[in-house]
């Protein structure tokens, strides 16, 4: 079996934590595209426009492997490897610290506020909970084990060095690592917990919300009330998969949606403005696992704490 190949080397460094986007020239049978630019326009033209890709070429955007400027009038070549860093739109600072709660050699193991990403994706770049930390930290190889949603609050797991990542996101898709969420939502009398919640989850692209329907089921959670304080109640949750959005999907198909849910049960409107004092109540508590480097035991606990449920 083939192993496989190793990505190149990216001849750009970060730019505010975020790393160079990548191209690769495919292949062109019908020869379409003599040049490079003729390739570039068309390739990024729709998206921000063919003067835009003109003026970056010109403006010395574009390098190959060995970091050399990439003329738009260069032959075009299939196979070829350019870099180049994406034009940042500004984005609103999430007003909350991402704090590291351990670090070595080899973790980086962080709590990741409300509001945040952890992964540079659609208009969230730099304000992500690794490109801040690579700042921070001055830890440019830092990546993400695993994800969390971008309003969940809690415990995200940062892999150090590069040659390492593969075998502690080989622990989440395995399904050997111990995740427990909090979260506060409405408290149902008639409502018979713990309980165990199996159900079949779509997530389709470019729609908010996911939804159940009927089949087999892909996805699984564990509910336990924790305490109850008039209306509401603290919950433990504890997903044995990881579909998108599945905690928060289970706990409103429970009659129980989780408070501050912009989603569920009713999706607000796209581009709402989001309001830093209303949370989605829901936070990964804890990660457990066997180290896969080291062999030790690891526990992990988020120093966050829900606002719609504070210590008293």
């Amino acid at each position: 079996m083939r192993g496989r190949r190793k990505a190149s080397a990216a001849p750009l460094p970060q730019r505010d934590g975020v790393d160079a986007v990548r191209v690769r020239l495919p292949e062109d049978p019908d020869g379409v595209w003599a040049s490079v630019g003729e390739h570039l326009v068309a390739r990024f033209g729709g998206a921000i426009g063919a003067a835009r890709v003109v003026a970056m070429l010109d403006a010395g955007r574009f390098v190959g492997a060995d970091g050399g400027v990439v003329r738009g009038d260069e032959p075009y070549a299939a196979g070829r490897r350019l870099w180049f860093h994406r034009d940042f739109a500004p984005e609103e600072p999430v007003p909350f610290p991402v704090r590291v709660v351990y670090r070595d050699a080899h973790l980086v193991v962080a709590d990741k506020p409300h509001f945040l990403a952890t992964t540079p994706r659609g208009r969230h770049i730099t304000e992500t909970a690794v490109a801040r930390l690579r700042r921070e930290l001055g830890a440019p190889a830092l990546q993400p084990a695993h994800r969390l949603d971008r309003l969940t609050a809690g415990l995200v797991l940062f892999v150090v060095r590069a040659e390492e990542r593969g075998a502690y996101q080989t622990l989440f898709r395995d399904r050997l690592v111990r995740k427990e969420y909090e979260a506060v939502a409405p408290y149902d009398p008639e409502l018979v917990l713990p309980t165990t919640v199996r159900s079949r989850i779509v997530k389709e692209r470019g729609v908010l919300a996911a939804r159940e329907e009927a089949g087999e089921a892909n996805s699984e959670s564990r509910v336990e009330l924790v305490e109850r304080r008039g209306g509401l109640g603290l919950y433990r949750l504890v997903p044995v998969t990881g579909r998108t959005h599945q905690l928060r999907v289970h706990m409103n198909a429970l009659g129980a949606p989780i408070v501050h849910d912009p989603l569920y049960p009713v999706v607000e409107p796209e581009g709402a403005v989001e309001d830093w004092a209303r949370p989605l109540q829901l936070l990964a508590r804890r990660l457990e696992f066997t180290d896969p480097v080291s062999g030790e035991p690891r526990r992990f606990v988020s120093g966050l704490r829900l606002s719609a449920w504070p210590e008293g």
